[in-house]
């Protein structure tokens, strides 16, 4: 069984960088990162493959979030920049037992509680 714990979400201005992160206990090999802003459904961010050489990003953060991992510590990083008000919203670790870099929330079976994050203008 994979539990995931995520650290570091908080309050930032427009513009402005923020990095959370999950930590993973379990074997994981592929994992993402999802965001759920109020009234929206959970959509995809990123996503890493167990050796970093498949990574996928979602077009809306592509060139300003950036996904990594250290798997001698079992933690996956996203490092966000240029953050935006609609970057604002409840980010979730997610993470796969098998391989395949994926993007849809049916392709993960663990998940994180959730980190809120929120951009100010």
């Amino acid at each position: 069984q994979v539990q995931l714990v995520e650290f570091g979400g908080g309050l930032v201005q427009a513009g402005g960088s923020l990095r959370v992160s999950c930590a993973a206990s379990g074997r994981t090999f592929v994992m993402g990162w999802f965001r759920q802003a109020p009234g929206s459904e959970r959509e995809f961010v990123a996503a890493i493959s167990w050796s970093g050489g498949y990574i996928y990003y979602a077009d809306s953060v592509k060139g300003r979030f950036t996904i990594s991992r250290d798997n001698a510590k079992n933690t996956v990083y996203l490092q966000m920049n240029s953050l935006k008000p609609e970057d604002t919203a409840v980010y979730y670790c997610a993470a796969r037992s098998v391989f395949g870099v994926a993007n849809r929330r049916e392709d993960y079976a663990y998940w994180g509680q959730g980190t809120q994050v929120t951009v100010s203008s």
